[in-house]
């Protein structure tokens, strides 16, 4: 994420400054980042702070595949407005957070409020393909990325996850009862097709069918003592969406080819050929991909 902060009203041409930084970080490679990071990070690496922040392994391979423009100011005049909006209708990911100060007795207040949906402008930045590709027109078919998190669970209890900052948890939003997802876990590869069937939910709110019935997430999942840490922190809890699996694999037996998806959103709605392309192969290695297909139209259309 790229933030441009501004204390007072904001020029139109402050736009053009955060599109001019945006050119440049698109360029940089994961060895530049990582080299960026070191001289700032009291002799920690990127893959550990990453891990101790999100909870999960940094995917090297998606490392600033995409990212999002945000001005930060008090004000914004009407011409800047028009751009902003203009950029994110084309699916540039640009947002704008405005804030304002206020004293109420010795204690200073800030509130905050975006001018344009931040689910709408990560979509835009989910969906972004490098500038050597084409797009074309998105097929329906939904990618996720499931990382760091316990995949014999997933497959058991029927479910996918993200968490530790709202970049991981908010895309999950995307997703709709009937949604068809392709699951991979980064480094490693695809695992899984399913249906979703409900709706995203925070930990605190998630449930699980056992043997024994119906328990809450946070006391059967096997990484239950980490989620607990954040499970009533809105911002950095992890959320949850059931899934239906049509087909899954262990992930000793993941699918990874040269050529197929990858991207660092939990879940994006993919507009590059190279996704078409991943479908066709994963539809021969998850035969079961269509299961439910027709009773699926039929509902949708009575």
């Amino acid at each position: 994420m790229l933030i441009e902060l501004k204390r007072n009203k904001t020029p139109r041409d402050i736009i053009a400054q955060a599109l001019d930084y945006a050119s440049w970080v698109e360029k940089l490679e994961p060895d530049h980042v990582s080299q960026m990071f070191s001289r700032y990070s009291a002799g920690r690496t990127l893959d550990e702070a990453f891990k101790q922040r999100f909870g999960h392994e940094l995917d090297e391979e998606a490392l600033n595949q995409s990212h999002q423009i945000v001005v930060v100011a008090a004000q914004l005049d009407a011409s800047t407005e028009r751009i902003v909006q203009y950029l994110n209708a084309r699916d540039i990911a640009i947002n704008v957070l405005f804030f304002q100060v206020f004293r109420h007795g010795a204690e200073q207040l800030l509130s905050r409020a975006w001018l344009i949906d931040p689910g709408e402008t990560q979509a835009n930045a989910a969906s972004a393909t490098t500038a050597k590709e084409k797009k074309e027109p998105w097929n329906g078919e939904f990618y996720v990325s499931f990382g760091g998190r316990p995949w014999d669970d997933a497959r058991r209890y029927g479910f996918i996850s993200g968490g530790g900052g709202s970049w991981y948890s908010r895309t999950l939003n995307l997703l709709r009862t009937g949604d068809r997802v392709w699951v991979k876990i980064p480094k490693t590869g695809y695992v899984g097709v399913g249906r979703v069937t409900q709706p995203a939910q925070p930990v605190s709110q998630f449930s699980v069918v056992t043997t024994e019935g119906q328990r809450p997430a946070l006391e059967v999942l096997s990484n239950a003592e980490w989620l607990s840490k954040y499970a009533h922190d809105p911002e950095k809890t992890e959320y949850f969406v059931k899934v239906d699996w049509l087909h899954t694999v262990a992930e000793t037996e993941a699918v990874d080819e040269v050529g197929l998806f990858g991207n660092q959103n939990t879940v994006c709605q993919p507009t590059a050929p190279r996704w078409r392309h991943t479908i066709e192969r994963l539809k021969i290695h998850f035969p079961g991909w269509s299961k439910g297909d027709e009773t699926l139209r039929s509902v949708r259309s009575s």
